[in-house]
């Protein structure tokens, strides 16, 4: 334990003293009725003396104009501004991207910073934390990470100034520096049966009841996304029975998914999403998996109806056992269902890249951005002088699926007469 080795009183409520463990003075002052001690970062007495003034000085000018803050330690803040997004996401006030800020907190800024004082972490420190996150990551970041964790730090920073553990001019100032938007890890229709393949002779070779479900329902999921390019986690997760509905034409029948709750959910409201028709073999393994469903019922839930956190993780294994895990454009993941979903449709050209921007919930802007390799090859055609249908045409042919079989045109029937009776397929 350090011990204090040597002490000067300078003036009435101000000395400096030295520690065992450190080269360094301290100064020891009174502002109001609160004692501070901090270090000077001087060696020589006179130089400390003089620091020791300066510090007892301004302290005692913030707490006279009433801006004398208490600093804390970056940690000790961050937590608390964790728990403030935790208790806004339970109360359904907060953003959903507060789950990613929270991940990143404790990935990243907590590790790093840990016990820096708050006030101290300025643009010197802040160069090192980068240097840091390079090493962390193994590359640099991509500009919209970088977004993401700035974010992320400003809220750190609002919870500080509203604690009063931080004055705002002693915010500093984030950098935006990062690598230009790439292209999104995908797979191709022949991969991604591959993947499904493996999933269900992994469910069919389970030992235990539970994985067998978990492994069952991550392949219910994963056509999920494929068959509509709903984002992976908030969107899907919180689909609810009534959510679902179908509605008939004649001999033809289309899905449709209301997405209430997701990334883009609080700006824009639900959205209404069309579903690819091979997603009706997905619908009738959940309908009879869950024969007793009520439309507030949650779709994605084991068959006692409790939720698991498993199917990223299952999925994920299955991409590693097959070693398409890695990709040229980086690591393989469930949300890469949702890029080749996007990829598919834009090579298919089967609707325009507006109608596929409202279907995925996302901008115009956006798909040029990350799909900009892709996009060419929808002109093909037109570059080639064949002629194309109307995009009226191309629009209506994505609502409706081909002609029914009798079986399944029965199916859709009895649902659509269960949406209308008890609000769920």
């Amino acid at each position: 334990m350090a011990k204090q080795v040597e002490r000067h009183q300078i003036s009435e409520g101000v000395h400096i003293f030295k520690q065992s463990n450190s080269k360094y003075w301290y100064a020891r002052f009174r502002a109001g009725k609160k004692w501070y001690s901090l270090a000077t970062k001087q060696t020589e007495k006179l130089k400390a003396v003089d620091v020791a003034f300066r510090m007892a000085v301004e302290y005692q000018t913030r707490h006279e104009t009433g801006t004398l803050i208490s600093s804390k330690q970056f940690k000790d803040v961050a937590e608390k501004a964790i728990q403030t997004m935790e208790s806004e996401l339970y109360r359904e006030t907060g953003k959903v991207i507060y789950k990613d800020y929270i991940l990143v907190l404790r990935r990243y800024h907590i590790p790093f910073f840990d016990r820096t004082p708050i006030t101290d972490i300025d643009g010197e420190k802040l160069k090192e934390f980068d240097k840091w996150r390079i090493e962390k990551l193994g590359r640099v970041p991509a500009k919209s990470t970088i977004l993401n964790h700035n974010a992320a730090m400003q809220m750190v920073f609002k919870e500080a100034v509203e604690n009063k553990w931080m004055l705002h001019n002693q915010i500093p100032g984030l950098s935006v520096k990062g690598n230009h938007a790439v292209r999104r890890a995908s797979l191709n229709p022949e991969e991604f049966e591959r993947v499904m393949d493996h999933l269900y002779h992994l469910e069919t070779s389970s030992r235990k009841e539970i994985t067998k479900q978990i492994r069952e329902l991550t392949q219910d999921y994963a056509e999920f996304v494929i068959y509509t390019g709903m984002r992976p986690g908030t969107e899907i997760d919180n689909l609810k029975w009534s959510d679902l509905h179908i509605e008939r034409s004649g001999d033809k029948a289309t899905f449709f998914v209301t997405v209430r709750k997701g990334k883009t959910t609080i700006h824009t409201g639900t959205r209404e999403v069309v579903c690819k028709r091979a997603i009706q073999n997905t619908i009738l393994r959940l309908t009879e998996r869950f024969p007793s469903r009520k439309p507030q019922d949650y779709i994605f839930r084991l068959p006692d109806g409790s939720e698991t956190n498993e199917i990223g993780r299952t999925f994920n294994s299955a991409l590693k056992d097959l070693g398409l895990d890695n990709s040229p454009h980086g690591k393989r993941t469930l949300y890469s269902l949702r890029h080749s979903f996007i990829t598919w449709e834009l090579i298919a050209q089967s609707v325009t890249i507006d109608v596929l921007a409202r279907q995925c919930g996302t901008s115009i802007e956006m798909i040029e951005k990350h799909y900009s390799h892709v996009i060419p090859r929808m002109f093909s055609q037109q570059l080639s002088g064949v002629d194309l249908p109307a995009k009226e045409e191309i629009e209506r042919k994505w609502m409706h699926s081909d002609k029914l079989s009798k079986l399944w045109e029965k199916r859709f029937i009895q649902w659509e007469k269960n949406y209308k009776s008890r609000g769920s397929i």
